[in-house]
């Protein structure tokens, strides 16, 4: 028993060191980037004449980026994800192209969906609709960007446009032995109380229901993404995610080993019952949608759970060894090989050389750090815009 608790108690040790932190951040960064390029060599030499092809080489190619995330979440923490959902909708989840429709309370409830993708064996094809930043994100971004994630200014005028475009395109000779999940945050943006009373006068103002615990969802993106995609699409999930600890989970809690709980909430709505095909409609769809996500977010805040909420707990959605075992081959195929060349080259190289190597370290970890802030805190959205 003590022999246990010593080796807890080393492993959170290990994990808290910041060597040891550099040299996970190294080889991400040396993976993704190889990822990169060849999702790159492919977009140049693939995608012009089979993108179909093109489209089942990068489903494989972002698996091997998503995965150390996943595996920061569900291995390097040991954080757990108990998800409720009837078995039959999860069943279908494994099985169709779908929208996910999620909350977006906390700065890692994004990596959530994710986990979500990776146990069900989907996270190649999971794709976003976010922020025109993100794709110039390294590695992240550029992953998104290659696997036909939908960028967006958050200006109406021009986003219509890029979202009829990129919708068609998405769609277009998709391979039918592959599927893909659309991940949509109606609100726009990371809850915040001060955002919520902002939005909840909007509310007020144009006679919409007032929320709780989220900002009033935005529809007409939703609108406009029901009708370009209604008929490659069969259903709609709504994912509710909340945290039992910590209660406002950070990134930097992962990276330390901290473990984190978390319940998500999910329903499936079929398109056969999304009003697509009427503008007012859909946004009362949306709007009535969030009503409901309310009230089982209000459960889980009286309960400390989503257990009794309508949903059984799902029992066939555990984590899977997949990242796992990604991980622990980038570590080998490239970390090892690494740390031999870097004893050789402090034995044996140049000061001048060792002091320049210091610093490309320091702005590796630097940038990684940066990287990681910048896709956990997404920008604001404009007052102009949060009125659309």
């Amino acid at each position: 028993m003590s022999g246990s608790i010593e080796d807890q108690s080393l492993s959170f040790y290990l994990k808290r060191l910041t060597i040891v932190q550099i040299f996970l951040a190294y080889v991400f960064l040396v993976t993704g980037l190889c990822v990169n390029l060849l999702q790159l060599l492919s977009a140049c030499f693939i995608w012009p004449f089979n993108r179909g092809l093109y489209r089942k080489i990068n489903y494989h190619l972002a698996t091997i980026i998503w995965s150390p995330m996943t595996f920061v979440y569900q291995w390097w923490s040991n954080s757990d994800l108990v998800v409720y959902i009837k078995p039959e909708d999860l069943e279908k989840m494994r099985q169709e192209n779908s929208i996910w429709l999620g909350n977006h309370r906390y700065e890692v409830d994004w990596l959530l969906g994710w986990v979500v993708t990776q146990r069900l064996g989907l996270a190649g094809g999971s794709k976003i609709v976010g922020k025109q930043s993100l794709r110039l994100l390294p590695i992240i971004g550029w992953c998104w960007y290659f696997t036909e994630a939908i960028f967006l200014r958050r200006v109406w005028s021009s986003d219509k446009a890029v979202l009829e475009r990129d919708l068609k395109r998405l769609v277009d000779d998709y391979p039918k032995d592959y599927n893909f999940t659309l991940f949509l945050s109606c609100e726009g943006t990371r809850y915040s109380n001060e955002k919520r009373l902002d939005s909840m006068k909007i509310a007020r103002e144009k006679g919409l229901p007032e929320l709780k615990h989220h900002i009033l969802p935005r529809t007409k993106g939703f609108v406009l993404i029901m009708k370009g995609i209604h008929q490659h699409i069969t259903a709609v999930y709504d994912i509710t995610i909340a945290f039992q600890t910590p209660k406002n989970p950070e990134l930097s809690n992962l990276l330390i080993g901290q473990r984190c709980q978390a319940e998500g909430f999910i329903r499936r709505i079929p398109i056969s019952e999304v009003p697509y095909d009427d503008e007012e409609k859909s946004a009362q769809f949306v709007h009535k949608l969030f009503q409901e996500k309310d009230q089982i977010f209000e459960y889980f805040l009286q309960h400390g759970t989503f257990e009794g909420a309508g949903n059984p707990k799902a029992i066939d959605l555990k984590r899977k060894k997949q990242d796992l075992i990604i991980e622990i081959s980038c570590l080998i195929i490239i970390g090892l090989p690494s740390i031999y060349l870097l004893i050789k080259f402090l034995l044996f190289g140049s000061i001048l050389s060792q002091i320049i190597f210091l610093f490309i370290v320091m702005a590796g970890f630097l940038g990684v750090r940066l990287m990681v802030q910048t896709s956990a805190r997404p920008k604001l959205v404009s007052k102009s815009v949060k009125q659309e």
